[in-house]
């Protein structure tokens, strides 16, 4: 009996447990201090009342014989697949509902897409990046090569020529550093792909959060897109389902390699090793694009994006360099003094006792820098930044 040595090769802690031992350990020896988290990208708000009175309905649906319904469609029930088709049109996009697939949220489809390639495949990754990314091919020992996302970027890299990938990861808006990509920006990325018969990954996961009608919230925005990429969205950030779990990737049927079909290899795969998303949480996700479904939580998006410009104001005031905050739920600053990302996470707990990210989490590039999100309650943001003020003057001082 062999393990996968690849497994091995994993940090020895996934981020976010090795944040979360931190503040254990602070908490245990500061007992009575009050620690303020805006470190995981976990939402606050509850669900919408469109979505909590759809799951009701669901519910009683279980509970009577002639609605009871056992196991669903292999690619999810067909009235939230076409509810999905319809917001893409509200982008211009125009989907058929075979080319919807549901899932149990983008991180989880993220990781399984990997099955339908080889793991001889090349695999470009951005620089700092949501680290799933990441472990996920490692556990498959792909070959990674990185784009190197920096200040002269505002960490948004573009493709370099040179660098020959099969795989392609983008995430716009960007986990963790807030930055979104212009139409022209995917333009170049989609070309590139193109031109190298590879395939983009696109996680979508914050693009309600994009604010500004010239900036693309899918890549099939762009001319030619379909023949290469296949998109993740997620109802976790849009409508608070991280802990109800609700997801879909859309594999275009234009989709093909070695003359294969991508959508039918993935619905393929779905039908072997998943049973779907319950059929309730699908009820509330279907809610949830709603006209009054998309009413309710555009009020939620509105709330954590008042938070983002509470904490850039703080920032700019602080003459902190950041990026984010505009259109996406996270802020990506300049760790101050030249301090490494997790010197100033300890320097933060202890005085300020305020939870971020580490930059390094990220990756290399994410080294000398620290994420801070707007999801919490206002009372706690406005909190948190007042003593970072207070905190950035002794750093200072």
């Amino acid at each position: 009996m062999k393990i996968n040595p690849n497994y091995l090769k994993l940090n020895e802690r996934y981020l976010f447990s090795q944040i979360s031992r931190k503040v254990s350990d602070h908490q245990a020896r500061h007992p009575d201090q009050t620690i303020i988290r805006l470190g995981i990208g976990d939402v606050t708000r509850p669900l919408v009342p469109a979505v909590i009175e759809a799951m009701r309905r669901a519910v009683a649906e279980m509970g009577e014989p002639a609605t009871f319904r056992g196991y669903g469609e292999e690619q999810g029930y067909g009235f939230l697949r076409e509810a999905v088709c319809s917001y893409y049109s509200r982008k211009g996009v125009n989907l058929s509902d075979d080319e919807v697939f549901i899932g149990d949220g983008a991180k989880s489809d993220l990781g399984n897409i990997l099955d339908l390639f080889s793991a001889d495949n090349t695999v470009l990754i951005p620089d700092p990046v949501y680290p799933v990314y990441v472990d996920t091919n490692r556990m498959d020992g792909r070959r990674m090569a990185f784009a190197r996302g920096s200040e002269d970027n505002r960490f948004l890299p573009l493709p370099d020529l040179q660098v020959r990938a099969d795989l392609i990861y983008l995430c716009s808006p960007n986990n963790p550093t807030g930055a979104v990509y212009t139409a022209e920006q995917l333009r170049q990325w989609v070309d590139y792909a193109l031109e190298q018969e590879a395939v983009i990954l696109f996680d979508s996961a914050y693009e309600s959060f994009v604010c500004d009608d010239q900036l693309p919230t899918s890549i099939y925005q762009i001319e030619g897109a379909a023949r290469c990429a296949i998109e993740f969205g997620s109802f976790s950030k849009t409508a608070g389902f991280t802990g109800t779990r609700c997801g879909y990737t859309v594999v275009p049927r234009a989709l093909s390699l070695d003359g294969a079909s991508l959508n039918q290899l993935w619905l393929r795969r779905q039908s072997t090793k998943f049973n779907g998303v319950s059929y309730i949480v699908q009820r509330g996700a279907q809610a949830a694009f709603s006209e009054e479904g998309l009413r309710q939580i555009k009020a939620d998006i509105a709330y954590y994006q008042h938070n983002a410009r509470v904490i850039a104001e703080t920032l700019t005031e602080l003459d902190f360099w950041f990026v984010g905050g505009e259109h996406a739920p996270y802020i990506w600053l300049k760790c101050p003094e030249g301090l490494s990302s997790w010197a100033y996470f300890d320097d933060l707990l202890t005085r300020c006792g305020l939870v971020g990210t580490p930059g390094s989490g990220f990756g290399t590039n994410g080294e000398g820098y620290f994420r801070l999100t707007a999801f919490g309650e206002r009372s706690q943001i406005e909190t948190a930044m007042t003593r970072l003020r207070h905190g950035s003057l002794s750093l200072r001082l």
